[in-house]
């Protein structure tokens, strides 16, 4: 069997966050469908670009059963140009469709050709359930009672500090207003007192602070509120300061989002620096690396939870098949309000049922993009 052609699909999304799927055919009549990290505001044409030039070079003509060395000539193709990040985001859109042909031709999804299943409903965690509503405590507490608690999860995510940036897009002084920093406490006490105890509250900090204001929030917010977890507390740049923010802070710390490769995750596990880790699949390359990730965190006995949002839907099904191979897994992240957009794009809707993913268990990935959907709305983004 052999690659025939690759095609790029660039879908718009809000702020400029595109998705990127590819397509792989081969001449034996199997498709292969993978997503790519374009999802950084104004990546993906450049994705689209890279994708296409290397087709004729590292892809048409070779065995697509050939997961691992053709996921080394991709990302060492980019060693001098930087191999975390770009290189990495590239390679997964075509490591993710090798996996779902090398699954179809096996006649197997792709969890058991990554040693089988410990379980068969991959337990969720809700993020954006907040969509929509104001930046009040009372609006929080409204949306926790009427969209977050029906949903059946047990645990949820938010960043109640609405003052900072957004999406990590410019440089800041790391502190937050004492004002601002109430109506976080605040908001994430108003979501406690709705949900109550058993249900896990996760905070993404979204790398936004220095180090003593990483600290005081965690703990403040561990104090008052009982967090699951304080995530990226600290730009991710800087494993010395997330070494301190972790020996000064009584809530459980994750962090992984924006590292790449298992290289960079490995001072994180080595060093106990995170509680959790949470390898994007997309960004760090592929099912191949993200169920390496997994394995290198089971050795030191670290849960796994892969970062999902926002992407498209092959990033969270892709996920879904690493975390269902694994031991250590902790919950996968999920978007409610993504449900309609991710389905809209495949030929078979994936099921969410009372905070579970339940895969499908049909060959390869199990599900397939709409092309006639994807061709009516793509991009030639640049």
């Amino acid at each position: 069997m052999k690659i025939t052609t690759i095609t790029p699909y660039v879908i718009p999304q809000p702020d400029d966050r595109n998705w990127v799927f590819v397509k792989l055919e081969t001449d034996e009549g199997i498709t292969g469908w993978g997503e790519a990290g374009g999802n950084a505001a104004g990546t993906a044409g450049s994705v689209r670009s890279a994708l296409l030039e290397l087709a004729p070079d590292l892809l048409v003509g070779r065995n697509p059963e050939d997961v691992e060395p053709i996921w080394h000539s991709i990302f060492r193709r980019f060693s001098y140009f930087g191999s975390r990040g770009f290189g990495t985001a590239v390679a997964a859109g075509v490591d993710i469709a090798l996996w779902d042909i090398k699954g179809q031709a096996a006649g197997r999804p792709v969890y058991d050709l990554l040693g089988g299943r410990f379980r068969e409903r991959v337990s969720l965690y809700s993020n954006s359930w907040f969509a929509g509503s104001a930046s009040t405590p009372e609006a929080y507490a409204a949306a926790a009672r009427e969209k977050l608690v029906p949903l059946g999860h047990t645990a949820c995510k938010l960043d109640p500090f609405f003052e900072m940036q957004a999406y990590h897009r410019s440089y800041q002084s790391g502190e937050i207003s004492q004002a601002g920093e109430q109506l976080g406490y605040d908001v994430v006490a108003a979501v406690r007192e709705v949900v109550g105890p058993a249900l896990e509250v996760l905070i993404d900090a979204h790398g936004h602070y220095n180090v003593p204001t990483a600290i005081r929030l965690a703990n403040t917010l561990y104090e008052r509120s009982r967090i699951g977890w304080f995530e990226e507390p600290v730009p991710p740049e800087s494993y010395d300061a997330l070494r301190t923010v972790r020996e000064h802070t009584n809530a459980p710390i994750a962090t992984g989002e924006r590292l790449r490769t298992r290289w960079d995750f490995l001072p994180v596990l080595q060093q106990r620096l995170a509680d959790y880790v949470m390898p994007d699949t997309i960004w760090t390359g592929g099912i191949s690396k993200a169920k390496k990730i997994a394995q290198l965190a089971e050795v030191y006995n670290v849960p796994v939870s892969p970062h999902c949002v926002p992407m498209g839907p092959l990033e969270i099904i892709s996920a879904a098949h690493v975390v269902s191979s694994i031991p250590n897994f902790y919950r996968l992240e999920h978007s409610h309000p993504l449900i309609e957009a991710h389905n809209r794009l495949l030929t078979e809707p994936y099921r969410v049922e009372q905070g579970h993913l339940i895969l499908n268990g049909k060959p390869g990935l199990g599900y397939a993009l709409n092309e006639d959907w994807l061709k009516a709305h793509a991009v030639d983004a640049r």
